[in-house]
């Protein structure tokens, strides 16, 4: 029976050593971290930054939560081992020296390969958001090299808006065969001079035109301004998010409505 109760208390001892041995779990709760602003010798605008996590004991990982303004964005830069871009809202621009800028979108991951010069950031009429992930090689995590000049960022930022207009817009292809000066007034002054106005982003646009056409009931316009702000950088997690705050103050069937065309629209591919 001693014999017995000694084992069992030295088993209960050794679990208690090991169970002291173990490491706690770290949690960095959400709003505990406070974002600093970046740099302007390596970033070019308005740019917030909250680091996530850094290395621990012998890990070289670290990861930041990067905001970039519209227009914002790096300088040209390398990383030693390589750098991972997470998206999660807006719309923003990725360039390797030499390489065509590419647009990025919420849920994009962006792989760059050690040593390889490139800039990223927002567009320019769109803030954006990215986890950028990294390791560090004897210490340093990044090498940054010259600014992005306006030229090379206005170059970039330029392409999308020739390739849309060799296509006719959305307003010509509905109905510019039967009200041509209204199709022109959409794109000349609706959306080429209110929606282009800096005073809100076509995201924050986006989502106050998708508001009102869910109170108001109006599925046919929702259904082309839900696909847009999709392109604006909406998650789709966000739309539905509105139109079920909507659904308590602009009437249950709006709201019904709207999750019906929230369905086709996101069944299909973004354009």
């Amino acid at each position: 029976m001693m014999k017995s109760m000694v084992i069992a208390t030295l088993a209960l001892s050794m679990l208690h050593s090991a169970n002291a041995a173990e490491p706690d779990l770290q949690i960095s709760r959400a709003g505990s971290r406070q974002p600093q602003t970046a740099p302007t010798q390596n970033f070019t605008g308005p740019v917030q930054v909250e680091m996530l996590f850094a290395p621990v004991g012998p890990g070289r990982t670290s990861a930041g939560e990067v905001t970039f303004s519209p227009g914002a964005r790096t300088a040209w830069h390398t990383h030693p081992l390589g750098q991972t871009l997470i998206v999660t809202s807006g719309v923003g621009r990725v360039q390797r020296w030499g390489g065509p800028v590419e647009e990025i979108r919420p849920g994009d991951v962006v792989r760059i390969p050690p040593n390889t010069k490139h800039w990223h950031g927002a567009a320019p009429n769109s803030a954006m958001t990215h986890i950028a992930i990294q390791e560090a090689q004897e210490g340093m995590t990044v090498n940054w090299l010259e600014q992005v000049s306006d030229e090379q960022y206005g170059a970039a930022a330029a392409k999308p808006a020739a390739q849309d207009a060799s296509q006719p817009s959305v307003a010509q292809r509905r109905f510019g065969d039967v009200a041509p000066k209204l199709a022109q007034l959409t794109d000349d002054v609706l959306f080429g001079d209110v929606w282009a106005r800096p005073g809100l982003s076509p995201r924050d646009r986006s989502l106050v035109t998708v508001s009102v056409l869910i109170a108001m009931n109006r599925p046919e316009q929702l259904r082309s301004h839900m696909a847009l702000a999709r392109r604006n950088g909406v998650t789709e997690a966000e739309l539905v998010e509105t139109l079920t705050h909507l659904a308590f103050y602009a009437g249950w069937p709006s709201a019904v409505t709207a999750a019906g065309i929230a369905r086709e629209v996101f069944n299909t591919k973004p354009q």
